[in-house]
């Protein structure tokens, strides 16, 4: 029954991609839709492969936490308990998709795509890398800064029951939690054309999660653990906050574009410098090495933004609902059914003069 449902669901979606084939993005409609079919085409049972009498057991293990997860998510953090999560599909390949992000050069506002269901986001999904990275070649060739990063997970809002994919399994213990527990967040509540308000209630919604679930668990070494990563996380954050700044007030001068060009090498090499003195105060960490030695441009410093600028007024939000996450959605869901304009101003009010305390 729950084949037949996806099935139709896919169906459907095709039907209103062929009435949408005149719009320009036809072509890349038709491959999402591909792309998810393959995905859920895929999926398999995972109660079947517990159950199984195979030589995966590295698999079973790892779906056993999943399972754990799940049934802690639907009853101690009141996230929806539905269709999704109960099937495991091996993509074969290391992310579900990857996102494309544009910006132009002298200018850190993204690129927006607007799409039926999902409306405006920032970002452009891809189910194969090479025509993700042809993409940001072409906006590269015509002047913009380009990323293309790959994504664990994705969530289709409960459209589809999404399965437990590969890509969830070769993280640790706090990254698989924290990885479910965001994506099941997404399920609360989804606000078209507002990228930052979806990804920083997850964020939010993720970092209560995990602080939960190891208290219940007892695992307070990986609790500590987390806080030291979330402590490096909002150390980086704050870092390129900075850089944006800098960049946001050379963007915005008087001078020609040329000099503004020169002023945004020197402002991203001088980055580059203090990255390495961050690493300092980290007593030489190097989990950011790769992402900074990728190269820093508008688009990569700009989607960083989307999934932390407001988890500190979510944060707040939460203590304000006394802890209680479903008083917390339910806030939450008013803010989302305001004008953008005012639900971010409403946020704003909301950071903190007290940052929302982990411990």
């Amino acid at each position: 029954m729950l084949f037949f449902r996806s099935t139709c669901c896919i169906l459907l979606l095709l039907f209103t991609i062929a009435l949408l084939t005149s719009c320009s993005d036809g072509a890349y409609l038709l491959q999402a839709a591909k792309g998810q079919w393959s995905l859920m085409s895929s999926a398999e049972s995972i109660d079947d492969i517990l159950t199984e009498d195979t030589e995966r057991h590295e698999l079973r293990e790892q779906l056993t936490k999943v399972v754990t997860l799940r049934e802690f998510a639907v009853s101690s953090l009141d996230l929806p308990d539905n269709g999704s999560y109960h099937k495991y599909a091996d993509l074969e390949r290391p992310y579900a998709v990857w996102n494309l992000v544009v910006a132009p050069e002298l200018s850190l506002k993204l690129n927006e795509w607007c799409f039926p269901v999902a409306g405006c986001v920032t970002y452009r999904g891809y189910f194969d890398e090479q025509e993700a990275q042809a993409k940001a070649q072409a906006f590269s060739n015509q002047g913009f800064d380009v990323d293309v990063y790959g994504v664990e997970a994705y969530s289709t809002l409960n459209w589809f029951d999404d399965p437990v994919l590969n890509t969830f399994l070769d993280n640790d213990d706090i990254q698989l939690a924290g990885l479910l527990f965001h994506e099941m967040s997404h399920q609360v509540i989804y606000v078209q054309n507002d990228t930052a308000f979806n990804e920083s209630f997850a964020k939010t919604v993720e970092l209560e999660g995990l602080r939960r679930w190891f208290d219940r668990s007892g695992s307070l070494d990986l609790w500590q653990e987390c806080l030291q990563r979330e402590k490096r996380s909002a150390d980086f954050n704050k870092f390129l906050a900075k850089v944006r700044s800098d960049l946001t007030q050379a963007y915005a001068s008087d001078q020609a574009n040329d000099q503004k060009r020169i002023a945004k090498e020197q402002i991203l090499q001088g980055a580059v410098d203090d990255y390495e003195g961050l690493k300092e105060l980290w007593n030489g960490y190097a989990g950011y090495d790769s992402w900074v030695q990728r190269g820093l441009n508008n688009a990569r410093i700009s989607s960083v933004a989307s999934y932390y600028e407001l988890v500190p007024a979510f944060q707040t939000l939460l203590l304000q609902s006394g802890n209680d996450l479903e008083n917390f959605y339910a806030e939450v869901k008013k803010l989302g059914a305001l004008p953008k304009d005012e639900r971010l101003v409403r946020l704003k009010s909301l950071a903190p003069s007290i940052r929302a305390s982990l411990n």
